[in-house]
């Protein structure tokens, strides 16, 4: 394979188009959807009736086209909580927004407390790790933390997924340290976050077309590859039928646990970046 994901189909993607025409979701299964905001997705998990839940919360000023969003798909029903991937400004960027116009709490991994309570930034982005145009202007991005005191609760130890039936947390880190995904064993629906990418992250061009490819996750924000790739490999052995990401269009079918599973085999030659401050040589189990 010349580079990771080569063979990887689409899923089937169904547009909503709201009332305004600028809030657009597309369906991934009967109770995931997602939407696109600027180079970012978000999610929501539910029956349309509801009762749901938000999954990451995208870049600042995004809240108004969530709220559309999540009006054209549930009425008038609040979420009942918002999860977070993780923390960086993509992810988390209208969380503080949302949580206060739906009185909903936000639940994240508690290693990502430190960038979630005003206390810690992230660390400065490599942006000669992965090459691209978004990597280079990855020192532009905002890595203030967000101040969601008031709003903060921690996922459960037991790794259920509060309100979400069926649904567990695993933690992935590696891009952050208190990244996690969400997994769902009844049709095997992974919602990935940042510790895979369904599109090139790091080039503008596949950003913008949304070219579907299998990558590791953003490397210009990843400062522990040996984490990382520990991560893919969790994900692979859960071999997802239905994959979505926070970067990309979702994916679905045997070619995209085949991708996956490849992906965690060949990390370090395919994912790891050959250059960048963040490069370390890889450490063997």
């Amino acid at each position: 394979m010349a580079a990771a994901g080569a063979g990887l189909t689409s899923v089937v993607l169904c547009p909503v188009v709201s009332r305004n025409r600028s809030s657009r979701i597309f369906s991934i299964t009967a109770e995931v959807a997602g939407l696109r905001r600027l180079f970012v997705n978000v999610f929501f998990v539910g029956p349309p009736g509801g009762p749901w839940v938000l999954i990451d919360a995208g870049t600042p000023g995004s809240a108004a086209a969530i709220q559309r969003a999540a009006q054209e798909r549930f009425g008038n029903a609040a979420p009942e909580a918002i999860l977070l991937t993780h923390g960086h400004f993509d992810h988390a960027g209208s969380v503080r927004e949302l949580a206060a116009y739906w009185g909903a709490p936000v639940y994240a991994h508690r290693a990502e407390f430190p960038f979630l309570t005003g206390c810690e930034k992230y660390p400065w982005p490599d942006a000669a790790s992965g090459g691209g145009w978004m990597a280079l202007l990855s020192p532009l991005f905002p890595r203030a933390p967000f101040d969601l005191r008031g709003h903060l609760q921690p996922l459960p130890a037991t790794n259920i997924v509060p309100i979400l039936q069926g649904w567990r947390w695993i933690h992935t880190p590696g891009h952050t340290p208190g990244h996690v995904a969400f997994f769902r064993d009844e049709d095997r629906v992974l919602i990935a976050g940042d510790a895979i990418s369904l599109t090139k992250a790091e080039s503008a061009e596949a950003v913008i077309t949304q070219r579907v490819e299998l990558h590791g996750p953003p490397a210009y924000f990843t400062p522990d590859w040996d984490a990382a790739r520990d991560s893919v490999m969790r994900l692979s052995e859960l071999r997802p039928a239905v994959i979505a990401a926070g970067h990309g269009l979702p994916v679905a079918g045997d070619s995209a646990t085949e991708e996956l599973a490849e992906l965690a085999l060949r990390f370090d030659e395919l994912a790891r970046p050959h250059r960048g401050r963040t490069v370390r040589p890889a450490v063997s189990h």
